[in-house]
């Protein structure tokens, strides 16, 4: 299933997803005469998705999805984890070997932001960058898991861009300031849940710039696969309900690139990977008075 946040009117919502029609909230309780709540993140992980799946698949998707404005899917995460250099390619391009353990970096969940939005780049960053990559919703609260038993904590998976402002990585000597800027993670454009991915290690991923490929690769190309990343992560923190992991990016990005085309105002960002729909974004410089 593919389930969507919402917003109409600037009223939000979800439902969920076929093609380009939709079935929303207030629609599903109609038909299945169970009072959902009006919160996504309630109604994934607190048995309400549970209990309703089974009674769906006659509902009418009589929406058009272009009606409604998509939200980032996970409002309010408890955390957002993004690896970085765990593409052996994207390793290599930077001079690097990929780790053994995750090197991870913590993005705000006021970076946020949904399919069709704009990426506000602050007009004293000179370097922007983009990163396709392959994220995980969290469904099961979990520590010290099994590599085992990793894939069972996973709801589904979504487009993710961890956008980067590289002028101000390079210059602060890490990650954190500079993928940290509200709206430099977009995500969706929906959640795909993990029973419609066959194998989420074999998924073809792209990004194009105003049309131009620039990073074309699939997540075959891990070093570190998904259920060891969730288990190795989960030896450090506790993982909760609704958090997202965003599991790398593979080589095509302009960090370290000689001639490097960064993004500018107006580029269009778009990301696909294979299942899990096409991600849209505009670049937008905004003045940081």
């Amino acid at each position: 299933m593919k389930i969507a946040r919402l917003s109409y009117e600037n009223n939000e919502t979800y439902g969920f997803v076929k093609g380009d029609k939709v079935a929303t909230k207030d629609e599903i309780t109609y038909l299945t005469g169970v009072p959902i709540p009006h919160n996504v993140k309630d109604f994934l992980f607190d048995g309400w998705f549970d209990e309703i799946k089974n009674k769906i698949q006659d509902l009418p998707y009589e929406e058009n999805i272009s009606k409604f404005k998509l939200l980032a899917p996970i409002p309010n995460p408890n955390k957002i984890i993004c690896l970085a250099f765990n593409y052996v390619d994207h390793a290599k391009e930077q001079g690097l070997t990929a780790p053994e353990d995750p090197a991870i970096v913590i993005k705000p969940r006021t970076a946020l932001n949904g399919n069709n939005s704009y990426i506000e780049c602050p007009d004293f960053v000179t370097q922007l960058d983009y990163e396709v990559e392959l994220a995980l919703i969290i469904g099961k609260k979990c520590k010290n898991i099994s590599v085992e038993e990793a894939s069972n904590v996973i709801f589904g998976y979504m487009i993710f861009n961890d956008v980067s402002a590289r002028d101000v990585q390079f210059k602060d000597k890490q990650f954190t300031r500079g993928k940290s800027f509200d709206s430099f993670a977009p995500c969706g454009p929906w959640i795909t849940t993990a029973d419609e991915i066959q194998d989420a290690q074999n998924l073809k991923l792209t990004t194009k710039i105003n049309g131009e490929l620039r990073q074309n690769s699939s997540t075959s190309n891990m070093f570190i696969k998904i259920p060891e990343i969730i288990s190795k992560i989960s030896k450090v923190m506790t993982l909760e309900k609704g958090d997202i992991i965003s599991t790398g990016t593979p080589a095509g990005v302009m960090l370290n690139k000689p001639n490097a085309v960064f993004l500018k105002d107006g580029d269009k960002v778009e990301m696909e990977i294979e299942g899990l729909g096409i991600l849209n974004n505009t670049i937008k410089v905004v003045k940081s008075t």
